[in-house]
């Protein structure tokens, strides 16, 4: 026991433990185990352990965001908007090098209660230029989805990202970076959000003989500058060819879906519902961003074409347009092996202040061009416009107010048509989007917003 108490407080210390020669070590389950000796250390901030021989490396990736959000300025017809505040992550990742061809990763979130599984991964590094990994993690799709959540210019992904592009599955992808030329290819299957998820994926395979439903993604970057400390440009494209995943609701079936752009109001505006049965979906994007200094910006369209089964496809689509600057002197930072943006380097010790300006545009009425009696699928449109500041403390603290206005149509009325989206011509509220007949039409309002979030 004294042993034990004197190696935790010495690895504590970041003194580095070595065995002695002559000493035989087990491990719990009677197996000889070689000793390797590892330095503890805080790089930037990070505890982790590594051993000065083998490149063996473990290290903690933790996160916590405090959030609030007040809304006001909705139409007299509408429903209230509740304010409030949340947990919006609590994140714990333990993350391992195990050697120079080998990685794994851990991640969940436990925010506001409720743990769900992230990222689960097992990663080989052994081939030049490339990395081939397998287990629970995001599709290389969208540059937004792509981005970690510490490094997101404004509090949340825009609305065409959250309802599009997807995010982590089950699956296996390869990958391919070198001198600016990154390309990705992969194979997913189910999510792996928690046990209600999961019963729905068991139950209708063993009932229905379903199956997870597979994707196959594809992306390719250029990027120019990608030798420059100054500048630098991530051109980039991407598609994916989906059949529907399982889910509780429905079979073989597609629904799209988005906030705007916040956690804390849970009213779904923009709601498609369930539609269907869908044979597949054509999903797809073109992105363009960079960085110049202190100046980061990135524009981006993405659509998709579902395809029924009885003939015909439905189209949804949307784009975004944003940017920012560090005022005292900071400069952007972009992975080029990550193909996304990192974290920043501020330019005062005292931290450094980014303004941030978005506008951004999401259409899921497939049905738009037809008349009016026709116009089944109009799960709504939307324009926000977004002004935003973040304060870099340190590499660590960073706090974050956000202004943003919505303004949407009439078919932005909730799943089932549940929201007051206007006046009839009898001047009482519907929810009836094609009973609408007053002027001001859709539930238009504001909303600010704030963040404390520490990375350790």
């Amino acid at each position: 026991m004294k042993k034990f108490a004197f190696a935790l407080a010495a690895l504590c210390a970041g003194v580095s433990l070595y065995a002695q020669n002559d000493e035989v070590q087990y491990n719990q389950y009677g197996v000889k185990v070689d000793v390797d000796p590892l330095v503890a250390e805080a790089q930037d901030g990070i505890l982790v352990l590594r051993s000065k021989n083998s490149g063996y490396k473990i290290w903690l990736d933790n996160r916590v965001q405090v959030d609030g959000a007040y809304f006001f300025g909705e139409p007299d017809y509408a429903e209230e908007i509740g304010s409030g505040v949340s947990i919006r992550r609590a994140r714990f990742a333990v993350k391992g090098q195990i050697d120079s061809k080998w990685y794994g990763e851990v991640d969940m979130d436990m925010a506001d209660g409720c743990f769900e599984l992230k990222d689960a991964i097992i990663r080989y590094d052994g081939i030049k230029n490339m990395h081939i990994q397998a287990g629970n993690f995001k599709e290389f799709f969208s540059i937004q989805r792509n981005n970690s959540s510490r490094y997101l210019m404004f509090m949340e992904r825009p609305m065409i990202t959250n309802a599009l592009a997807p995010s982590r599955h089950i699956g296996v992808n390869a990958l391919y970076y070198d001198k600016g030329l990154w390309l990705s290819g992969g194979l997913f299957f189910s999510e792996c959000k928690g046990s209600e998820e999961r019963t729905y994926v068991e139950e209708n395979n063993k009932s229905y003989g379903q199956d997870d439903g597979i994707s196959a993604t594809v992306k390719a970057i250029y990027m120019p500058g990608w030798n420059k400390t100054d500048w630098g440009m991530h051109i980039a494209g991407a598609f994916s060819y989906r059949t529907p995943k399982m889910s509780g609701e429905s079979l073989n079936n597609d629904r799209f879906s988005t906030r705007n752009t916040t956690s804390i109001n849970r009213k779904k505006y923009l709601d498609t519902d369930i539609f269907g049965p869908v044979d597949h979906d054509l999903l797809y994007t073109a992105e363009l961003a960079g960085y110049w200094k202190g100046l980061r910006y990135e524009a981006v369209y993405m659509a998709d074409d579902s395809f029924l089964k009885a003939g015909g496809s439905k189209h949804f689509g949307g784009w975004y347009a944003q940017a920012s600057y560090l005022l005292f002197g900071g400069r952007q930072r972009y992975d080029n092996a990550g193909a996304k943006f990192t974290r920043v380097q501020r330019g005062k010790d005292w931290g450094d202040i980014e303004v941030c300006a978005r506008v951004e545009n999401i259409d899921l009425n497939a049905d738009r061009s037809l008349p009016l009696a026709d116009q089944k699928l109009m799960g709504g449109s939307a324009m926000a416009y977004s002004f935003g500041v973040n304060y870099y403390v340190n590499d660590h603290v960073k706090f974050v107010v956000n202004y943003q206005y919505n303004d949407q149509d009439r078919y932005a009325s909730g799943k089932g048509n549940k929201f007051t989206v206007g006046y009839n011509k009898s001047g009482i509220p519907t929810q009836d989007p094609k009973r609408v007949a007053s002027a001001q039409q859709g539930v238009d309002y504001s909303m600010v917003s704030f963040r404390m979030e520490i990375d350790f």
